[in-house]
């Protein structure tokens, strides 16, 4: 190493010398590097017991990154895309009600409130319960495939292993959400990374643009912190004017001379 000692017999500034020098130096290693380097140090801490105040390591922030988003057509050619109407039921609550993974596949028919409209989800991230709104159309659409295919326990219902004997899963599995959400995006010809949480960041910038408070929406989510939620703000176009590319303006102006 730099020093020729282990990194725990160094002073915490010794080590921040060293770190400075990976940025620092003109034949650098790159910033990914430099954050490895941290994460083994912290490592090393913890396989000695030691905090890492020890050695007063820096944190190492994460990327910023914007959510992806589809717009409302991408959205309905999806929905339209879908073979089975498990799917299309599967992706509308998605969208519809901004459900995780395992809240979607964890949703029980004794959950459903058609009368009120209302979704009742149970423990979900954080271990809270939330009632969320049922749209009239996803209603139809629910009470047409609960008559065909005649759930028992969990609207979406799970498969048993492939090995003989396996293990009973009576919830629809991950696995086969994120199949249904890819396939389904796939068919459509929507060209954009979209998982499972796309449907969910989705629904959250469609009620700000919509005219939803950020207050309400938090809740709708289930979001313990409203910084959370404020994220939402940098992708919804709900400003007073609505963001346009100065090409618009552009060709309107140039046309008419």
């Amino acid at each position: 190493m730099h020093y020729g000692q282990l990194p725990t017999d160094l002073d915490p500034e010794q080590v921040h010398e060293y770190l400075f020098l990976l940025q620092k130096r003109t034949h650098s290693p790159s910033q990914s590097y430099f954050k490895h380097t941290v994460y083994g140090l912290r490592f090393l801490l913890k396989c000695e017991g030691l905090p890492y105040t020890y050695l007063h390591l820096p944190q190492i922030k994460a990327d910023k990154k914007l959510p992806t988003v589809l717009s409302k057509q991408e959205v309905w050619a999806m929905l339209k895309c879908c073979i089975l109407l498990k799917h299309k039921i599967l992706i509308g609550l998605l969208y519809g009600c901004g459900l995780r993974c395992l809240e979607v596949r964890s949703i029980r028919l004794a959950e459903l409130d058609f009368d009120r409209a209302q979704l009742k989800v149970v423990q979900g991230k954080g271990r809270k319960d939330r009632m969320l709104p049922l749209s009239e159309h996803l209603i139809r659409g629910l009470k047409t495939y609960i008559s065909t295919e005649k759930p028992e326990e969990f609207l979406f219902g799970g498969n048993i292993n492939g090995r003989a004997g396996g293990d009973f899963d009576s919830r629809y599995s991950q696995k086969g959400v994120q199949w249904a959400v890819k396939e389904a995006a796939k068919r459509a010809g929507i060209l954009k990374n979209v998982h499972v949480h796309t449907l969910r960041h989705t629904f959250a910038t469609h009620l700000l643009e919509d005219g939803l408070d950020i207050i309400t929406l938090k809740d709708l989510l289930g979001h313990e912190n409203i910084e959370t939620t404020m994220e939402y703000l940098h992708v919804a176009q709900n400003g007073r004017v609505k963001p346009f590319s100065p090409i618009d303006t552009l060709f309107a102006e140039c046309r008419r001379k």
